[in-house]
């Protein structure tokens, strides 16, 4: 992965994991800032020059590590050890979250976030699942720092329940002889082809990524898929007839056996349009004034009436297609 600089905490340099980064990338400039989290130099760039910022890498420390409950696939949502991303999906929620400034951050404190974690795991009566990739996406991170080499098995080893995370890419290689003991969930994010080209921009194809999750699953990983998000452009229902019939036929009977889904219909803001139309002029507008209304401050998301038709048609595709899979949301 090429970047052209890094801007870091000082301090990220005393961690095993800073010294690792700073001989890994030596041949770049390295920028020292106060903050990860507020980048004065990246905040007042224009919208422009989003894809630009995308080409640094930032390190520091992870100082925030509340837990936030969940009830989907996780019971809760976890910080860990990135945020932000290398690819620019043009829906993309993390954008919401740090606007243009949402670029791969490294966390170096991966020690004293597993050690917490492994604790937390002990504390419930019950088994507990945890989301560890909400902020990130952590197998194009691992292809950097090898926090998933590091993550699972430990948590195998020591942890009690279940860790989980999503991806859209397919450099699953190095995961596929870790002692994981079942105790990572491993879950695809999925979309029809010509959006992946078109909106899921620097993400890995849809033909790698059904490869990956049939690897993962053959390597004994719990795997689901995430249809998402569902984007309802012109054209929608043959295109995700489409993806349903690409899941049938190039899945293998062990996933389709056991693979659970998740849908998640797209959510749009004005932040999106605004850095789209000046990052990426020739994309595609997202935005649909009859399909979508407001959704709390600057959000939309699509109308009742159009979710409620996407819902029945998906439903009844993924019977037809898939059979019986498990739909454990659409939300």
């Amino acid at each position: 992965m090429k970047f052209n600089a890094v801007y870091y905490e000082p301090e990220s340099l005393t961690y095993a994991l800073g010294k690792e980064l700073k001989e890994q990338f030596s041949g770049l400039p390295w920028i020292p800032v106060d903050s990860h989290n507020s980048i004065k130099e990246m905040q007042e760039k224009p919208n422009s020059e989003f894809g630009h910022m995308k080409r640094n890498l930032i390190v520091g420390i992870r100082k925030t590590h509340k837990y936030v409950e969940n009830h989907k696939v996780s019971d809760y949502l976890v910080p860990y050890t990135s945020s932000g991303c290398t690819a620019m999906c043009l829906y993309c929620y993390l954008v919401c979250n740090y606007n243009k400034c949402s670029y791969l951050r490294l966390f170096v404190n991966r020690e004293q976030m597993l050690d917490r974690l492994i604790k937390q795991s002990k504390k419930s009566e019950r088994l507990l699942t945890f989301e560890i990739g909400s902020n990130s996406d952590l197998v194009l991170e691992n292809t950097i720092t090898g926090n998933l080499m590091y993550t699972i098995p430990r948590f195998a080893e020591e942890g009690t329940g279940k860790l989980t995370f999503p991806t859209k890419f397919d450099m699953v290689q190095p995961l596929l002889k870790l002692p994981h003991k079942g105790k990572t969930i491993f879950r695809m994010s999925v979309n029809p082809q010509k959006l992946v080209s078109r909106v899921e921009l620097g993400t890995s194809s849809l033909t790698k990524r059904i490869k990956a999750v049939n690897e993962m699953c053959e390597a004994g990983y719990p795997c689901g898929l995430l249809i998402a998000p569902v984007i309802l452009t012109d054209g929608w229902k043959e295109l995700y007839t489409e993806l349903l019939e690409e899941l049938e036929a190039g899945l293998t009977e062990k996933v389709k056996k056991q693979m659970f889904l998740e849908i998640i219909l797209m959510t749009y803001s004005y932040i999106h349009r605004a850095i789209n139309s000046e990052a990426f002029p020739n994309s595609p507008d997202l935005y649909s004034k009859d399909k979508m209304t407001g959704r709390g401050r600057g959000k939309y998301c699509y109308r009742a009436e159009v979710r409620e038709e996407a819902e029945s048609f998906l439903r009844s595709e993924i019977k037809r297609i898939l059979g019986d899979v498990q739909i454990l949301y659409i939300s």
